[in-house]
């Protein structure tokens, strides 16, 4: 295995594109160049409060209520995994709403339908579905949710790789929130610009874009944001090769989301600090990261971020020349492959593993 395959693979581990993380009013938030993995942390539809809501007759009433208790099945099945049963519940309850015209209930339930497409990679879907929550979102005059539905219909082009179209989406979205003094869509929408900019290899404007986004985050007491551009611009300094920055960001990152309890970016900034320690040539210290992120996994018993951790671990000691340490890492990370059915992850780690072997006879 070449020695910068440790930058590479976790690289792409690390990043998250823009794709997705849901922070608040149900938007996806970018995490880093494609890869956030999509973190499903976004809020239950307030169902009480549209239940308020006076319609023209009991017909109407009854399809909405019946439609309130379709999304909340779908929201029990996406809680316990299952996507498919998700959608096919919330499709049900698109039925209802629009056969009692509700449109603030078929926007939010849009909005969900956007989220599990995105969870799926079934994105053409998802940015559909979120166009069709904009379209609503301006039919009833609500920028605050024109905001967020142009940030997750920027979020998916930029996940296919539009940049221009993702840009031009974003700087909609940035428009609209300053025109309603919106600091927290003003932070989100200069964050995923900052994204578009990292993404096109402009690593100086990225980090001006994230640094401006921050200006606005803290504003806005928006602290699971915050943590996320840090990230960002995490990412963005180490790929312009200015560690010692990248350091301090992600530092600050790790900080914010242990205040808010975002395993997602506490988890982006461990890797992060392993990546750019890495590059640094500073080993001891990104070991030591690295032994606080397998620390992290496993007290939350996170299988899929042990195994990255693990292979880490192989990785970094194979660069600093201990092959019989990296041999136990990848067998240990095999084992947590197999545990968890990824047999994509687990035949590429066999086959480093057998290099390792190889290179020791």
């Amino acid at each position: 295995m070449k020695r910068g395959y440790l930058l590479v693979k976790a690289i792409a581990s690390s990043s998250g594109v823009g794709l997705l993380t849901l922070l608040s009013s149900v938007l996806v938030t970018s995490t880093g160049a494609f890869g956030q993995s999509l973190p499903s942390s976004f809020p239950m539809i307030d169902l009480d409060e549209q239940l308020n809501i006076q319609l023209n007759n009991s017909i109407q009433r009854e399809s909405r209520d019946q439609a309130d208790s379709l999304v909340r099945q779908g929201v029990q099945a996406q809680r316990s995994g299952d996507l498919e049963s998700a959608i096919a519940t919330w499709l049900q309850a698109l039925d209802l709403y629009q056969q009692a015209g509700d449109l603030q209930g078929l926007g939010q339930t849009y909005n969900y339908l956007g989220i599990a497409y995105v969870n799926l990679g079934r994105y053409r879907q998802a940015e559909d579905a979120f166009r069709r929550r904009l379209g609503i979102a301006r039919t009833l005059n609500d920028f605050q949710a024109q905001v967020y539905a142009l940030n997750n219909v920027g979020t998916v082009l930029l996940k296919d790789r539009n940049l221009e179209a993702a840009q031009n989406t974003f700087l909609q979205a940035l428009t609209v929130a300053r025109s309603i003094k919106n600091r927290e869509g003003e932070g989100l929408s200069l964050s995923n610009l900052g994204l578009v900019a990292a993404e096109a290899g402009n690593y100086t404007e990225a980090i001006n874009r994230y640094e401006a986004a921050l200006d606005f985050r803290s504003a806005a007491t928006d602290r699971l944001g915050q943590a996320n551009t840090r990230n960002n611009l995490g990412d963005a300094y180490r790929a312009a090769k200015r560690q010692p920055e990248a350091q301090i960001s992600y530092r600050l990152a790790r900080i914010l989301a242990e205040d808010s309890r975002d395993l997602t970016n506490q988890f982006r900034a461990l890797r992060g600090l392993v990546l750019s320690h890495s590059a640094a040539r500073e080993y001891q210290l990104a070991f030591r990261s690295l032994n606080q992120y397998i620390a992290l996994a496993q007290k939350e018993a996170n299988r899929s971020e042990e195994l990255i951790a693990l292979r880490l671990f192989a990785e970094l000691s194979q660069v600093t020349g201990s092959l019989s340490n990296a041999r136990t890492y990848y067998i240990q990370a095999i084992a947590v492959a197999n545990a968890i059915g990824d047999t994509q992850e687990e035949t590429l780690l066999r086959n480093d593993l057998a290099q390792i072997l190889y290179e020791r006879r």
